[in-house]
């Protein structure tokens, strides 16, 4: 395949995109959202840092400082972020000022960090450590949260909190341990503690379903947070989660799309289909992982593979523009004014599949970088 048409896609993205109105946030664009603090913009930029630490164009750095620039102000605080809200979605961007604060100086980049890292702080646990996902969530802990706060708390900690990843590892453990079918070999979507939500089951706590982006977010969460982590107790107890994470995934790789599917262990199935996030995030994980001497190197050509069964299947150009499908455009677990969010396999196949999203272009850029890794 010729990759470069991967660049011409990326430049395309930031030609569309100023950041009152980022052309990947489909969820606002659909929505007419006001411009404010989210994951899904930070799932961009922490992809384009790494387009411009693997290729040296400026121009990358540029566009993410500019547009973090509008959303942080001069004493760090955040257009349209409530701390008091207590949502794990919002910690995410947080990782790349960590990045800008080294690169442009700006001391308004680290006063944004301490604000978010003072949601960490307060921010509500369950009796065994884990945060709640969100304030409206209560003793409900999800996998996407795991890669949410985790890598960000794992980047204070090295930077900032004197190399203390206890908490780090302690919540990718109990997440490990409470939330991992051993039979499956896949992790559930979410786990309330109190077993009180509708869409729990009363003895586990566990949700139904295998939803594919949840279980790569908490696999990105894994690689990301073991790269940033200076301990090497703390980095072999994650890196031992994280084969056995990835080992038990490659099992449901689809042979005819070399993809993942929306609801993983139900391929082919009515109304089932390969999607893009969840395949984006695990292939990257696979290569990382290989990179990093975690995996097996065999893993370099799955992830490779995987990652080309996307483009062969959803990269595509109409009107003269490139475009990436098969995101799934979001997907949750209620709250309890919203039961259709149920964590059937009905309800995965339900919800919207789109173009362009960024929960689904950022991981593909991400895994891009490591596909240039690879090729040179």
């Amino acid at each position: 395949m010729d990759y470069s048409v991967i660049d011409r896609y990326i430049d395309r993205l930031i030609a569309d995109t100023t950041p009152e109105a980022p052309v990947w946030n489909i969820e606002n664009i659909r929505h007419g959202k006001p411009p404010a603090w989210n994951y899904i913009d930070g799932c961009m930029m922490t992809s384009l840092y790494s387009i411009y630490l693997a290729t040296g164009e400026k121009k990358y750095l540029d566009f993410i400082d500019k547009f973090v620039d509008y959303y942080v102000f001069e004493d760090g605080s955040i257009r349209g972020y409530d701390r008091e809200s207590y949502n794990l979605d919002n910690i995410n961007e947080g990782r790349i000022l960590f990045d800008l604060l080294r690169e442009t100086g700006k001391q308004k980049y680290g006063r944004a960090i301490e604000l978010l890292h003072s949601q960490l702080e307060s921010h509500p646990r369950i009796a065994i450590g884990n945060f709640w996902h969100k304030k409206i969530y209560p003793d409900q802990v999800w996998l996407d949260g795991l890669y949410m706060a985790q890598v960000f708390s794992t980047r204070y900690a090295a930077e900032r909190g004197g190399g203390d990843f206890s908490d780090v590892v302690l919540q990718f453990g109990n997440v490990y341990e409470h939330m991992y079918d051993r039979v499956k070999r896949l992790y559930y979507h979410g786990w309330d503690y109190s077993k009180k939500a509708f869409w729990a089951d009363k003895q586990t706590g566990l949700s139904q379903s295998f939803w594919l982006r949840a279980d790569g977010w908490y696999t990105v969460g894994l690689i990301d947070a073991i790269d940033y982590m200076t301990d090497e107790a703390s980095k072999a107890r994650l890196a031992d989660i994280f084969r056995t994470t990835i080992e038990g995934l490659e099992g449901y790789i689809d042979p005819d799309s070399h993809m993942f599917w929306q609801v993983i262990d139900r391929v082919g199935e009515e109304g089932n289909y390969p999607e893009t996030s969840g395949s984006a995030m695990i292939a990257y994980a696979m290569m990382k992982g290989a990179r990093l001497g975690i995996l097996d190197k065999r893993f370099a050509a799955v992830g490779k593979s995987v990652f080309d069964g996307i483009c062969a299947k959803y990269l595509g150009e109409s009107d003269g523009k490139l475009n990436l499908g098969g995101i799934c455009l979001v997907a949750g677990l209620g709250p309890e004014n919203n039961r259709r969010r149920d964590g059937t396999f009905a309800y995965y196949i339900s919800e919207p599949v789109v173009e362009n999203d960024a929960k689904g272009t950022g991981p593909f850029v991400m895994a891009y970088t490591e596909v240039k890794r690879l090729i040179g």
